[in-house]
């Protein structure tokens, strides 16, 4: 198998459960106050708190400095913000689609997904591309990948059993919104 490596920005959009939903409104709509983001995503105060200074550390979002006004918006996307907006939207669009809710998800699935459609089709491989994921946290996210019908587990007869992962047609569709 050739050398995969992980896409840094794919494992940074996923970070946090809420970034991706969090970065395609504010590139869709041009900014946004925090109790618009609260209710358009149907968070909560915290949750959003919290994603919002991940986004800022990350630098992709900032405050507005002419915050004041009722109709202006208090978070903004940076310039480096754009790029990781543009493929969390996509992402968005994506799962919407495929019929999975905002904020769905592990940690580490759309990072999986992405593996899984590189070629990394079984859990060592995976384990190896995916390098600070623990294997209980791995184990978890195909679990719940295999829930929500993006990831079929297939049990080769070897001495050892092999299991080797595959992506269903919506997984397909997902990693395609994934990949750059």
């Amino acid at each position: 198998m050739s050398s995969i490596v992980a896409d840094p920005l794919l494992l940074q959009l996923s970070s946090h459960r809420w970034l991706i939903p969090l970065l395609a409104d504010l590139a869709a709509r041009r900014g946004a106050r925090f109790v618009e983001l609260i209710h358009r995503l149907g968070i909560s105060r915290d949750s959003l708190t919290r994603t919002l200074a991940a986004a800022a550390n990350l630098g992709w979002v900032t405050r507005n400095p002419g915050h004041g006004h009722p109709l202006r918006p208090e978070y903004l996307l940076t310039a480096a913000g754009q790029a990781a907006a543009l493929r969390a939207a996509r992402i968005a669009h994506a799962q919407g689609n495929i019929g999975l809710s905002l904020g769905t998800g592990t940690r580490w699935g759309l990072p999986i997904v992405a593996g899984i459609e590189s070629g990394a089709d079984r859990f060592n491989a995976l384990s190896r591309l995916l390098v600070p994921a623990t294997p209980r946290a791995l184990s978890q996210g195909l679990v719940a990948l295999d829930r929500q019908g993006l990831v079929t587990r297939a049990i080769l007869d070897h001495r050892p059993p092999v299991s080797r992962y595959a992506l269903t047609d919506s997984g397909h569709a997902l990693a395609a919104a994934c990949t750059l």
